[in-house]
């Protein structure tokens, strides 16, 4: 593949300026109309695939991140982030495998009430969103997840979240399927709004 080495480092000069991901259409506006913007980056990708940081694509926007495998030389340099209580973990993982869900159906799925606190939490690290209501009595509000809930797990969509397999094989379960996992292997990413939803 050859592409225009002066294009290649205006990209390695907008990514490595931006304060956010950015996505092709960021890129276009900034480069030469014959970029050819696809090429490029996946010449960039590549390049950087063996690097101390890579190009990676996160909620459909390009950045560089540091390597997987080097993450640990740089724990004292990360913004320090509240551990999440074990609650809003099942509370953000029912949600992005669920989506478009209200709070009784988290609450259902989880057994237990859903405090507010559990909530604020995850809306303040803004990982969470309304989305949303139901067309149902009472028009409960439903909620997803965020692209930055996408960019800070380093997803490029919902759909590459991992399944039943992959997480029981990581050693994060080691029960069979719950109904949090009923959908794992089928669902597609949501649209704006579901057909069961209406505008807030």
């Amino acid at each position: 593949m050859t592409v225009n080495h002066d294009h290649i480092r205006m990209v390695e000069a907008l990514l490595s300026a931006a304060k956010e991901p950015l996505d092709e259409v960021d890129l276009a506006m900034r480069l030469p109309d014959d970029a050819d913007i696809p090429a490029l980056m996946e010449a960039l990708e590549k390049y950087y695939q063996h690097k101390g940081f890579n190009l990676v694509k996160v909620a459909g926007k390009w950045a560089f991140m540091t390597a997987p495998d080097l993450s640990w030389l740089l724990q004292d340099e990360k913004e320090s982030i509240r551990k999440l209580s074990r609650a809003a973990l099942e509370t953000l993982a029912i949600i992005a495998y669920h989506q478009p869900i209200t709070r009784t159906e988290i609450e259902e799925i989880r057994g237990v009430g859903l405090s507010r606190g559990i909530m604020d939490v995850l809306f303040e690290a803004g990982w969470i969103r309304p989305r949303g209501r139901r067309r149902t009595p009472g028009k409960p509000v439903t909620y997803g997840i965020t692209e930055d809930f996408l960019i800070h797990f380093g997803l490029d969509d919902i759909r590459d979240l991992p399944g039943f397999d992959e997480l029981k094989a990581a050693g994060l379960l080691t029960t069979e399927p719950s109904g949090l996992f009923d959908e794992l292997t089928t669902r597609d990413d949501p649209p704006a709004l579901d057909p069961e939803e209406e505008e807030d």
